[in-house]
């Protein structure tokens, strides 16, 4: 569990990086034979500043003979969720989710672009890194419904030698590989909210990747991603 700090004022904080317009999930997994080009492109996604990149490895191909090193049942139920909260009973692999609202095949990299390009997240979600914590601040926006605010913890690279199923004898490699999701806490339109982490408890999590991500909630279902930012260590 990520113990949160009473947030503090600090002169010496440094801002990490620059605001995205899009957050990237791919739902994804080592056993699906059409998920490779997603994954590659998924890769060149997050060398952009504008784009938080995510990779969510399911586990529901792990029937076909090879079980995702990354598989999660946690990611499958996301994947999941936000299918219910579109009103359809219908997941696939790979599918790219864009900001919590949009779609895409994630191999279809002319849509997976087209749907970037019109993406914003119109939230400013500010990072600070400053004597061994991590400050998340997340202003006020009058009018604005309450949301979530979630820590997701994720590898930049991995790789893998696939050794059964329908990838079999394939190395490959992946990058922003999703670890862990925690919720910090809400985010309410009329007073914003701060958070602060200790770095250390933050390393011990797997993953040298971090992304805070404030979403708004459905009854208990993913709606629309209204800011967020990333801090890699």
């Amino acid at each position: 569990m990520i113990a949160l700090l009473a947030m503090a004022p600090s002169s010496q904080a440094e801002s990490l990086r620059e605001r995205p317009k899009a957050v990237v999930e791919l739902f994804t997994s080592q056993g699906c034979s059409s998920c490779p080009p997603a994954d590659a492109l998924l890769s060149s996604l997050g060398k952009d500043d504008d784009v938080i990149a995510l990779a969510f490895h399911v586990d529901y191909w792990d029937y076909v003979g090879w079980k995702d090193t990354f598989g999660d049942p946690a990611n499958s139920d996301r994947q999941r969720a936000y299918a219910k909260s579109w009103g359809t009973p219908r997941i696939y692999t790979p599918q790219m989710v864009v900001n919590g609202k949009q779609d895409v095949v994630g191999s279809r990299r002319a849509e997976v672009h087209s749907a970037i390009r019109s993406a914003s997240l119109t939230l400013p979600v500010d990072i600070e890194s400053d004597a061994g914590m991590l400050e998340v601040e997340i202003g006020p926006r009058a009018g604005t419904a309450d949301a979530v605010v979630w820590l997701v913890t994720y590898l930049r690279q991995a790789q893998v030698q696939i050794e059964r199923g329908e990838n079999a004898g394939k190395a490959m490699s992946y990058t922003q590989v999703v670890t862990g999701r925690h919720m910090l806490g809400m985010w309410e339109g009329e007073a914003g909210a701060r958070f602060k982490l200790p770095l250390a408890e933050l390393a011990a999590e797997a993953g040298d990747g971090i992304a805070v991500i404030v979403q708004e909630d459905r009854n208990g279902l993913p709606g629309a991603i209204l800011g967020a930012a990333s801090y890699e260590r």
